[in-house]
């Protein structure tokens, strides 16, 4: 089995939809960390913030482990957003007729690595 490297982050359960969420991971992905941070903190998106949340626990891991590691050295190496549970609400319609609401739930994870050049 092949040893996964880096530092991670992961948060469960957040009540966002992970086709919306997607999109933004996609733009930090292998990113230095810094830069990262600042894109997301100007994105006007929910997700935006739910994925800086995780990235500065996964570099707070980081730094953590490593002491000689600094956030200048650290890049995005991997993104996941994974579908989570998806909550069923009743939404009433016209002629006592109801449709089902689904509020989708996503799971990220962050790994972040240091750079390979330094």
């Amino acid at each position: 089995m092949t040893e996964r490297t880096g530092y991670r982050a992961t948060t469960k359960f957040l009540i966002a939809s992970p086709t919306k969420v997607r999109p933004v991971a996609n733009v930090v992905k292998n990113k230095p960390y810094p830069e990262a941070m600042a894109i997301l903190e100007n994105m006007p998106q929910k997700g935006a913030v739910l994925i800086s949340q995780t990235m500065k626990s996964a570099a707070s891991n980081a730094l953590y482990k490593n002491k000689q590691l600094d956030e200048d050295m650290l890049f995005v190496k991997e993104i996941m957003i994974d579908e989570g549970p998806r909550l069923k609400r009743i939404w009433c319609r016209g002629k006592g007729r109801a449709d089902i609401l689904l509020k989708r739930m996503c799971h990220i994870t962050v790994v972040v690595d240091e750079r390979a050049g330094e």
